[in-house]
């Protein structure tokens, strides 16, 4: 990757990205399919542990919703480069739309079954495993030129408004009756649909080589012959997969911080937090210069972090090392969107971000379950301690063997 800056088209500001229609209905829509998405995880949850009262099934829930990613990510790449992008996403939409509509009728009649709420999962998890890539893919086609950097920012912190609040909305339907969590989730996604349609990307490109164009795996062929695309998606399998410590969060607000509930939700509301506030910073100061080293002490601020979480035997001091733990991963998460999505070939953005996502999905679900290992092996603070170490230790590492990422001096 080169060291000068990818394009020098003039700064867009915070408010004249809001200002741009396309941009607008695309943060809309997608907020509104991420806060159905919150929605479904707290009333699908639920139900599940309300009709079995099983842990095990509890869990299966997200494995039924990971394969289908793990099962499509290179089919769900291909048509998000092979088709109209916002007419894939609407398609999505449209399903998830119709499964909440079954889930709802269901409920409400009574007629509920686990298994009924496990099919559901895995088709919300199919459209899921589509709609995520191909809206990455998307984005860069709407945001104004100069701007995707803080576009991603903005979008960011749009999800974490949802990630924050999207499960009280959930909680809060669910308690006045289980299907009306549904409802919601069915109502969110028709308006996100419309939403998408008002979209008017500019022209998707096509590549040139049909034998490349039909290519399902020439995302992966291309991320293996980019060192940076392969170094700033394997960084971030790896950081996520030693600093998983929020899967940890229940055994230390009982065991450790003895907070009991409450507690437990502040602490799993604090790095959200922190990772809005940083948004906010970034979507009015978009970072400049050093960017691929930004990057990479960004991971190393979050591995810190995680370490004072996990030695910490305060409240105050947990809620503050968590927040700067989210705050410290949005601005990775924002560098390396934007360098994924800047360096990749148009035609190749659905591929190569079907990978990521896969990527992405992966070190969060296998995060957790190392966490949970290591602290039934070590205990749970030498776990968490540990993982810290190692997401330190990945970032040096990695700052070693990609110094063509750790050069990148900016963004746009």
């Amino acid at each position: 990757m080169p060291e000068q800056p990818i394009s020098r088209n003039p700064p867009v500001s915070a408010g004249a990205l809001l200002a741009h229609r396309a941009f607008l209905y695309f943060l809309l829509s997608r907020s509104l399919s991420r806060f159905s998405s919150q929605i479904a995880a707290v009333a699908i949850g639920w139900q599940i542990y309300d009709l079995t009262g099983s842990a095990f099934d509890l869990g299966m829930v997200g494995l039924v919703q990971f394969l289908p990613t793990a099962l499509l990510v290179f089919v769900a790449g291909h048509a998000a480069d092979r088709f109209e992008r916002k007419r894939v996403v609407q398609l999505c939409q449209l399903v998830e739309a119709a499964t909440a509509l079954y889930l709802a009728t269901i409920t409400y009649l009574g007629a509920v079954s686990e298994v009924q709420i496990f099919i559901a999962t895995f088709v919300l998890g199919i459209a899921g495993a589509f709609e995520s890539p191909t809206t990455a893919a998307l984005l860069p086609l709407i945001a104004p030129q100069g701007s995707l950097q803080r576009a991603t920012a903005v979008a960011s912190g749009a999800g974490q408004v949802a990630t924050i609040t999207g499960p009280a909305l959930g909680g809060f339907a669910y308690a006045i009756a289980p299907h009306l969590a549904y409802a919601v989730m069915l109502l969110f996604w028709i308006l996100g649909m419309i939403l998408t349609g008002f979209i008017r990307p500019r022209p998707q490109a096509v590549a040139k080589d049909m034998d490349e164009a039909d290519n399902i795996f020439a995302g992966v062929r291309f991320i293996r012959s980019n060192p940076a695309i392969l170094g700033t998606i394997s960084l971030d399998l790896f950081a996520v997969l030693f600093g998983g410590v929020t899967a940890l969060l229940p055994i230390y607000a009982r065991d450790i911080l003895q907070t009991g509930p409450v507690g437990l939700g502040v602490l799993r509301a604090a790095p959200a937090v922190g990772a809005l506030l940083m948004t906010m910073v970034l979507a009015r100061h978009a970072i400049s210069k050093h960017v691929g080293l930004r990057m990479f002490q960004a991971v190393i601020v979050f591995g810190i972090a995680t370490i004072v979480f996990a030695l910490s035997p305060w409240m105050w001091l947990s809620v503050l090392s968590l927040a700067i733990l989210g705050a410290a991963d949005t601005i990775s998460v924002v560098i390396r969107f934007s360098l994924v999505q800047l360096s990749t070939p148009d035609e190749m953005r659905g591929r190569v971000g079907a990978v990521n996502f896969l990527f992405i999905n992966a070190s969060n679900q296998l995060g957790q379950f190392e966490s949970g290992l290591t602290a039934a092996l070590f205990g749970t603070m030498p776990a968490a301690v540990l993982g810290g170490v190692c997401t330190v230790a990945v970032a040096l590492l990695w700052m070693k063997l990609f110094p063509s990422l750790r050069k990148v001096e900016s963004l746009e």
